[in-house]
């Protein structure tokens, strides 16, 4: 006998395939899963003030076509001139469209003197005669006020599956904007039948306002859950999804190159440099030269033909340069020839993925390989309140999508000397790091010097020596060791247990 074949088997149903539509808002899609549904039927609600129109605008603009346009039915809210007045201030704004692709029409009247029957016939009637890709409906809830005012919640539940059904089997992917309070939706009957809910909100916090988008609701597709970041500007809406750059990581090679700090004796200290896409930390006091190792850094990339970042909160970039060049290190140059940005993120309403979003696009540009965040208390200072609570997650998030990118980063961290301890920094984020050098001030024979140690590398081993180093017209420069007797020089105040007696590696100002 012959055996059975798998051809008798049952075949699975073919699934139904959903293409997706774009926003053209940068951002979204990623949050979305990839765009909105097809033929879906959509919410846009929340607080006045927060972006919906917006958003509507810019979703219309990005997809209507003569031979797919878009229906903009407008419901006593801002008149069609008023609000075309204001969104033409937008770059995705093309007065081209107007009439043939995009198409605006005031049902105001219908709403406010006739009943839902006849609201749901003056739609279906310019929907058949246009036959639109995208319908609109702004805002839906004087739609719903007007309704409750006149009739009960089950007419209302009726007439918005009966507009569903219609505009779907026209077709047409379908919106309607609201100002709605969170509280509405459990009992709304428009947030039940809706196959897609995106909520914005503004919360204003001390004296920042920060814009957020949810995606509470999403048939059919996956979304990321959660709250994201956006921001409207002259691009219009962006949104920043709050798993930015974990998406698509590169591997860290088996082996590792190591790069130059652009210091020898660092280097030595370090095993040889510091591994590339690694996140080295220099922490330490004000005053002790981490600004200055960090431009050593970036320097000794450019040498070597590796384009830089630095993104700074602290000081210009023309100051920055400026003080560079004390150094003897040329940043103005590859500034020029498009190998160096110099990024000065100081926006009191800051967010870390608005920051990451700047940084990647900078990376972009350039073709950067290294990063200097010069620091983190500035970088958390810039942040919104509500953004500062949760810093240490989110640089958590930050720094692994950069390294994963594979750009090798050096952030700097100013802690508070006690002279009594050896703190990397208040934050504790030391596990965030895989490299820490270790910067701070000693006091030996009534003179303030400074000492370096290398306190942390995952990559392998490193000197355990404490070295005293000195900051010229050359930047940072370590001393070559030396004998000395002294002992406790990771407390800031080293003992001396002999008699060795030891010149200092500057001169004591004079009187």
């Amino acid at each position: 006998m012959k055996k059975k074949t798998n051809a008798t088997k049952s075949k699975a149903p073919n699934k139904v395939a959903i293409r997706q539509m774009p926003t053209g808002v940068r951002g979204l899609d990623d949050i979305l899963g990839g765009g909105i549904p097809e033929f879906s039927f959509n919410i846009i609600a929340g607080t006045p003030g927060c972006g919906k129109t917006t958003l509507a605008h810019q979703i219309v603009f990005a997809n209507a076509t003569a031979k797919k346009p878009a229906l903009y039915f407008t419901v006593l809210g801002e008149p069609a001139m008023k609000m075309l007045r204001y969104q033409q201030q937008y770059s995705f704004f093309d007065a081209d469209k107007l009439g043939a692709a995009i198409r605006f029409i005031n049902v105001a009247d219908v709403v406010m003197e006739k009943d839902l029957d006849a609201v749901f016939q003056e739609i279906a009637k310019q929907v058949a005669a246009v036959g639109p890709s995208i319908v609109v409906v702004d805002s839906f809830r004087t739609v719903v006020r007007k309704v409750l005012n006149s009739a009960g919640e089950l007419e209302m539940q009726s007439f918005v599956q009966r507009l569903a059904q219609f505009l779907t089997g026209w077709e047409a992917t379908t919106f309607l904007v609201g100002e709605y309070v969170q509280e509405e939706i459990r009992d709304n009957p428009v947030f039940t039948i809706a196959d897609g809910l995106i909520w914005l909100s503004q919360v204003a916090e001390r004296n920042s306002v920060v814009r957020k988008l949810q995606i509470m609701k999403l048939r059919g597709q996956g979304s990321v859950p959660g709250l994201h970041t956006i921001r409207i500007s002259d691009g219009g809406l962006q949104a920043f999804s709050r798993t930015l750059g974990l998406v698509g990581r590169k591997e860290r090679p088996a082996r590792q190159r190591r790069l130059s700090i652009g210091i020898p004796e660092l280097d030595s200290m370090l095993g040889g440099g510091i591994l590339e896409g690694d996140s080295l930390l220099i922490a330490g006091p004000s005053g002790t030269g981490k600004s200055a190792l960090a431009t050593q850094f970036i320097a000794e990339g450019l040498r070597r033909g590796e384009a830089g970042i630095m993104a700074i909160f602290e000081e210009r970039p023309q100051g920055y340069a400026d003080r560079a060049e004390n150094f003897g290190l040329d940043l103005e140059t590859p500034r020029r020839k498009g190998k160096l940005e110099i990024l000065y993120l100081r926006p009191l309403d800051l967010s870390v993925d608005e920051t990451m979003q700047e940084i990647l696009d900078a990376i972009e540009r350039v073709g950067a390989k290294r990063l200097v965040i010069d620091s983190l208390v500035g970088f958390e200072m810039a942040l919104a309140p509500g953004f500062r609570a949760d810093f240490r997650e989110s640089l958590y998030r930050m720094i692994g999508a950069l390294t994963g990118a594979g750009v090798t980063i050096l952030s700097t961290v100013e802690v508070e000397d006690t002279f009594t301890a050896l703190a990397f920094s208040h934050y504790t984020i030391s596990f965030l790091t895989d490299d820490i050098i270790r910067m701070r001030y000693v006091e030996i024979d009534g003179q303030l010097r400074k000492v370096m140690m290398v306190v942390k590398m995952r990559g392998g081993n490193h000197s355990k020596d404490i070295r005293e180093y000195v900051i010229t017209d050359k930047g940072v420069v370590i001393i070559h060791p030396r004998q000395t007797d002294y002992a406790g020089l990771t407390t800031g105040q080293p003992t001396r247990s002999g008699q060795h007696n030891e010149s200092a590696p500057e001169p004591k100002a004079t009187k």
